[in-house]
């Protein structure tokens, strides 16, 4: 059974009421321990059913392991079951006296690295193992580099395995200064470090006897209580339309209401706003949602705006502040993580794009350079992007973008490629400039 959840006040402000869920991504090299640590937070917290727990106990006695394997409570793929590694995005709810969790198991092997920058685009925390045996590798620097890139506000290194390196304070120190020395060239806000073990549970939930020279909190004292409503833009009003609503019905002639999700901002019934691309101004007269009016909209709640005057809005237009909006521009700046196993990213070609609520087309006009995820070099010779692969690129919408740079808003500064032919998903874009 899950931990009783406490509710949220209703006089609550915004912030508080954003610290209620965190959504966090796991991250680490193959054999790390992702999918155990995973598990043991799940047992720990008694967030199984018994029929789960009594699955993964015959599980583990068919296979002849001398313990129960916690990592199959996310392994849920019988490729991964039987590989022993994590291949798609698995996820994950749990939920504690002090918050809900929503968890995203990403993968670890590189050649799997779209799959964990889905995971982390949305993630509040990133949480990246590492074995204590084997130290920093090349993933280890390529997930934090990813989750720079990505902008996730908090990030947690766990150093797994210590029992295996007889909880030595000298090795967790070592690893712990040299990723603190990597992380402070990629910008990284806040980082911690907590030296745990998986499999035995030890600082995962609570604090263990095995690392008394540890003096940080657990890893779920940490999740529960790291500061994450400071990290979402209340400041810049960004208002997608995603729907109109006019119902049809004899008694609602005149309601016209526009549906959608609120990306950053707070929006009060009285303000005053403005819709784009229009350029017109207008006042909010209600806010709704499925239970009903509200005083305020902030992000990421999906909430219905009526507004005091007639306009024509549509699909993709945006409302926000007057004298505060987006710029609206057609040549774009962009890091692309490229998805395409069958094709590179050439310049010249053509894209469907993806951005908020509206769909337009894209032209690559330049790649300024691929970059070297591990050792953080521009290669300015580089003429494709390849499958995971990460370069800088500038690009020509067909219609105006209503766009921040993806370090304000990670909302309206993110964005998808498209192939036109086969309809996938082939790249994720993080606009740099909008000039």
């Amino acid at each position: 059974m899950g931990a009783t959840v406490v509710p949220v006040a209703e006089g609550a402000a915004p912030e508080d009421r954003a610290m209620d869920l965190l959504r966090f991504a796991t991250a680490g090299s193959v054999d790390d321990g992702k999918s155990t640590l995973i598990g043991r937070l799940l047992y720990d917290t008694k967030s199984l059913f018994t029929d789960q727990l009594a699955a993964v106990e015959a599980v583990s006695a068919a296979k002849g392991d001398e313990y129960t394997n916690l990592a199959l409570l996310t392994d849920g793929l019988r490729a991964e079951r039987e590989q022993g590694i994590t291949i798609d995005v698995a996820y994950r709810y749990f939920a504690t006296p002090r918050r809900k969790f929503i968890i995203a198991d990403t993968p670890g092997h590189i050649q799997y690295t779209r799959n964990m920058v889905t995971g982390a685009s949305t993630a509040d925390l990133a949480l990246i193992l590492v074995d204590a045996r084997k130290g920093l590798v090349e993933q280890s620097r390529r997930h934090a580099f990813l989750c720079s890139l990505l902008r996730v506000p908090h990030l947690v290194l766990c150093v797994n395995k210590m029992d295996l390196v007889d909880w030595s304070q000298e090795v967790f120190e070592r690893i712990s200064d040299e990723f603190t020395a990597f992380a402070a060239k990629l910008e990284v806000p806040d980082l911690a470090v907590v030296p745990v073990s998986a499999l035995h549970g030890d600082n995962i939930v609570t604090r263990s006897e095995h690392t008394p020279w540890y003096e940080g909190p657990s890893l779920l004292h940490h999740l529960e209580r790291v500061h994450i409503a400071s990290d979402r833009n209340l400041v810049d009003v960004r208002f997608p339309v995603q729907y109109v609503i006019r119902p049809q019905s004899t008694t609602m002639t005149d309601y016209r209401g526009y549906a959608g999700q609120v990306a950053s901002g707070v929006l009060k019934p009285g303000d005053e706003v403005l819709v784009l691309p229009s350029g017109f101004t207008s006042r909010i007269a209600g806010i709704e949602t499925a239970d009903g009016p509200v005083t305020e909209a902030y992000p990421p709640m999906s909430v219905t705006v009526r507004l005091t005057d007639e306009i024509d809005i549509s699909r993709g237009d945006l409302i926000c502040r007057p004298n505060n909006g987006p710029a609206v521009a057609q040549d774009i700046e962009a890091m692309i993580c490229w998805m395409d196993e069958s094709n590179p990213l050439r310049p010249g070609a053509t894209y469907a794009i993806k951005h908020t609520t509206r769909s337009a087309r894209a032209v690559i006009r330049e790649l300024h350079y691929r970059l070297e995820v591990n050792s953080l070099h521009r290669d300015e010779a580089a003429t494709e992007l390849g499958l995971n692969e990460i370069g800088r690129v500038r690009m020509r919408t067909t219609v105006p973008l209503l766009a921040d740079e993806y370090r304000r808003n990670r909302t309206t500064g993110g964005f998808i490629l498209i192939d036109e032919t086969t309809n996938r998903t082939i790249a994720a874009g993080m606009i740099v400039d909008t000039n």
